[in-house]
């Protein structure tokens, strides 16, 4: 059964709150729910059930986790000075929630370079004592990856828009991602942390033939010690810049949160000038 939203201003409000205060587990009731924007140099209006929800959704940005009850929700990415969802850019797409479960939602380019989505269930099972658990998702316009860990590839023939996963002592894993058999890296190399009892997520995005491919990380914890679960992100360059982008994704919800209320007057003035 489709749950709709009240109002926009709702789901903008929980995104501008969530973005800043670390969110439980999910009870067996909600569902948490992140987003990604990975689609290049495309900055969109996201919808939920025809519902403006986030204002000027920037690339690399990682909004929630939101807590949603199970359910269908219709999402729609149009352009950023859409007056309504008539004309998306992706979607209408229908995401299914089950309840008690932990989601992202990716927007990001097929290999073949067009505009696509997927729902990933993130695995929040438990991890040993001292480990952690390393995810990489290929969301990026591009063949096939090798994952390179020490100058040897530790996962093979990664395709778009599948994920691999490992648990890993806890530590610093420096990783780079080559094109599939080859060792010299197209993205990296960067480090990533592993820290015990947390889910990280990396996300290999961008178009190989338009020369921006980058990183995207998102971590989520309680897989060890008590249940729990936090969205931090960074996009870009990691291994050039470092640049922790959550600050810039949490920013960008809390705007889209205190403009939600306002945002159809503004649009309805945008269509009458």
């Amino acid at each position: 059964m489709r749950k709709t939203l009240s109002a926009g201003v709702a789901l903008g409000a929980a995104v501008a709150f969530a973005a800043f205060v670390p969110a439980s587990a999910a009870t067996s009731d909600d569902a948490d729910l992140a987003v990604l924007h990975a689609i290049p140099d495309t900055p969109v209006d996201v919808y939920v059930d025809g519902k403006l929800t986030i204002d000027d959704f920037q690339p690399g940005d990682l909004g929630g986790p939101l807590q949603l009850p199970g359910g269908t929700y219709s999402v729609a990415l149009t352009a950023a000075d859409a007056t309504d969802d008539s004309a998306p850019v992706l979607g209408p797409i229908d995401l299914t929630l089950e309840a008690g479960k932990n989601y992202t939602a990716v927007a990001h380019l097929d290999a073949a370079g067009q505009p696509a989505a997927n729902l990933f269930t993130n695995d929040t099972s438990k991890t040993a004592a001292g480990e952690g658990r390393l995810t990489v998702r290929h969301v990026a316009a591009a063949p096939a990856v090798d994952v390179l860990a020490g100058g040897e590839a530790v996962i093979s023939g990664l395709e778009n828009p599948n994920e691999e996963s490992l648990d890993l002592p806890a530590g610093t894993v420096s990783a780079s991602v080559a094109l599939a058999g080859t060792t010299d890296p197209v993205i990296g190399p960067a480090d990533v942390d592993v820290a015990e009892g947390e889910l990280t997520v990396v996300y290999a995005w961008g178009s190989a033939e338009a020369g921006n491919l980058a990183l995207a990380t998102q971590t989520i914890d309680g897989l060890h010690s008590g249940p729990g679960g936090v969205n931090t992100g960074s996009a870009g360059l990691v291994a050039e810049n470092g640049t922790n982008g959550w600050v810039f994704a949490g920013g960008a919800a809390l705007i889209a949160g205190l403009l939600a209320g306002g945002v159809y007057a503004t649009r309805a003035a945008k269509a009458r000038r």
